[in-house]
């Protein structure tokens, strides 16, 4: 009799942690047909652009990244959760995934969470540049704040630890550090990447919310803050510099409007360990944006939004104007559209797209001191 109660126990107490612990499959697909003009086409002897046409595209993660993921949290009692998330990113025009950065490129973390202390968690994730999503008129669309910055704003980091703080009178804390693994600290030219870290701080009520975020990527050759440099402007590729490595300071803030939502941001993206820049490579960029979002009905939004870059050592400076907007067919399900063009001053190539610096073909930058237009338009489904 007591072999069977205690059997019971065992049995109930399997079915309760069972009921403790969920698992997740979701994800979102984002297709849809792309014009953009000023794009480079044509070779030098040195492999730069020297006409420009415009083209149609059938395009994937114009609006967001086309994703799938796993995520899961177990209760463990006291308080206590184990959780963890796996996402991968593929283009939903080819079916084609991620490629050296895995089957989960964007995530793949294990951790422990409690309500009173906050949450810890280990692996690959979103930099935490990326908290500039929240402050975004167009959030991280393919044409909006990381398109002026080179994809500075947007990367995925990986031997990181992270923490988020509980809120606490409206204020939260998360906070980065990512290890290079080599035997400098900072990095040495022997592993991927350099050495990563930031920290943000956030203060949200009903009427506004500010950020507040500083975070520096580290050059995987030599641990400075400068990337490297291959080329020049004028002539092929360009190397990453201080789009690639670099220290940056970032304040965002949105204002709540009944209908209406004000966004804006300042950053200040600096170097420091650059030797031998080339002409047109900046060392220093100033990044500033600001827009304004109706959501005239539940399910209709317009977007409009001005983005802005500033780079010394004759790099120039760009201005994006963009609008748009989305409507909602359903709570998964929604139609997008956004027009945008990109200035350049003389001496300036910066595209619509996070590209490199470079004037190749394999790029689609414009030409020095060229504008470029696109208008993209698609649909969005996520599960």
């Amino acid at each position: 009799m007591k072999k069977a109660l205690l059997a019971a126990a065992l049995m109930s107490a399997g079915v309760v942690a069972h009921a403790q612990s969920s698992v997740t499959l979701y994800g979102r697909l984002d297709a849809g047909i792309e014009y953009m003009s000023g794009v480079p086409s044509g070779a030098n002897v040195n492999g730069a652009a020297t006409q420009s046409n415009s083209r149609w595209k059938a395009e994937s993660g114009d609006w967001g990244t086309s994703l799938w993921g796993l995520k899961g949290v177990e209760d463990i009692g006291g308080g206590n959760k184990v959780l963890f998330q796996l996402e991968g990113s593929f283009n939903t025009m080819t079916g084609a995934g991620p490629g050296g950065g895995g089957l989960f490129n964007r995530w793949a973390t294990v951790g422990l969470a409690n309500d009173q202390y906050g949450t810890f968690t280990m692996g690959r994730m979103l930099f935490i540049s990326n908290g500039v999503w929240d402050f975004d008129p167009f959030g991280q669309s393919n044409w909006s704040s990381a398109s002026l910055v080179r994809g500075r704003n947007w990367p995925q980091s990986s031997n990181n630890f992270a923490y988020q703080s509980p809120k606490i009178a409206g204020f939260d804390f998360y906070g980065q550090y990512a290890l290079s693994n080599a035997t400098n600290w900072n990095g040495n030219g022997t592993t991927a990447q350099g050495r990563e870290a930031g920290a943000q701080i956030t203060y949200t009520n009903s009427l506004f919310q500010i950020r507040g975020m500083y975070d520096e990527i580290r050059n995987p050759a030599n641990g400075n803050l400068y990337g490297p440099q291959v080329g020049t402007i004028n002539t092929g590729n360009a190397g990453g510099g201080v789009f690639s490595a670099s220290r940056e300071y970032s304040a965002m803030f949105n204002i709540f409007l009944g209908q209406f939502k004000i966004q804006g941001a300042y950053q200040a993206v600096r170097s420091a360990g650059a030797t031998g820049v080339l002409p047109g490579q900046p060392t220093t960029l100033d990044h500033e944006w600001g827009g304004v979002t109706w959501q005239a009905t539940p399910a209709a939004a317009l977007i409009a939004a001005v983005y802005h870059v500033n780079g010394n050592n004759g790099a120039g400076n760009a201005t994006i104007y963009t609008v748009g907007g989305s409507y909602n067919l359903s709570k998964r399900t929604l139609l997008d559209l956004q027009v945008a063009s990109v200035r350049n001053s003389s001496n300036a190539n910066f595209g619509l797209n996070a590209n490199n610096p470079g004037l190749s073909a394999a790029t689609d930058n414009p030409l020095p001191g060229r504008a470029q237009t696109g208008v993209y338009a698609g649909i969005q489904h996520s599960f």
